[in-house]
């Protein structure tokens, strides 16, 4: 087990870091993209994990030269993953972790998702209710790589940002910890590295 003593609270991104999202995140994104007739890279959009929906679409926007609305494209997205039916299983390496300092340490779940839908998965696998603090999409005004979701993690947990490590399996999401002052580890296909 990594040792963690030195902090007093964990920070877990959500999609691809605790629960194994990503890849049906990637077939609504593919899906969505389609509809719109933006061109889909799913590296790319997999570098994009923990962006906001909205904001993803205005990245695309500025990368592709279009002007799609993000509020349309962002109810697109949202309607393709709810009739995909499916609830991705926890990432077995982090939710280790997750369970064994949850009683010692403080825990928060920060991520890019909206929150309706990060309340319904973390539910579902019984998490919701061991958490401390929770920053979706739906609770900052700057999602990742902007500290701003990691920065208010720490404020609702009563802890400084220094106090705290941050679980990411993306670069951006690696940059808001940078950002926030938070040491971090990568998740990179479910298995923690430094």
């Amino acid at each position: 087990m990594i040792d963690l003593s030195a902090y007093k609270a964990i920070i877990f991104d959500m999609d691809g870091t605790l629960i194994d999202s990503m890849g049906a995140h990637m077939e609504a994104w593919k899906q969505t993209c389609e509809s719109f007739k933006i061109p889909f890279d799913r590296d790319y959009m997999y570098g994009l994990g923990g962006v906001p929906t909205r904001k993803t679409v205005e990245i695309l926007n500025e990368k592709h030269g279009s002007s799609h609305s993000p509020d349309e494209v962002a109810r697109r997205k949202r309607e393709v993953w709810e009739t995909m039916d499916f609830i991705p299983s926890l990432i077995a390496e982090t939710t280790e972790i997750f369970h064994h300092y949850r009683p010692k340490m403080q825990v928060a779940i920060g991520t890019g998702s909206e929150r309706a839908h990060a309340e319904h998965l973390l539910n579902h696998h019984d998490l919701l209710n061991k958490l401390d603090a929770m920053v979706t999409a739906s609770d900052v005004t700057h999602g990742k790589p902007h500290p701003e979701t990691f920065l208010t993690a720490a404020r609702l947990m009563n802890v400084k940002p220094e106090e705290c490590v941050v679980f990411e399996d993306t670069d951006i999401g690696k940059q808001a910890a940078e950002r926030a002052g938070m040491a971090y580890f990568l998740v990179v296909d479910g298995k923690v590295k430094r």
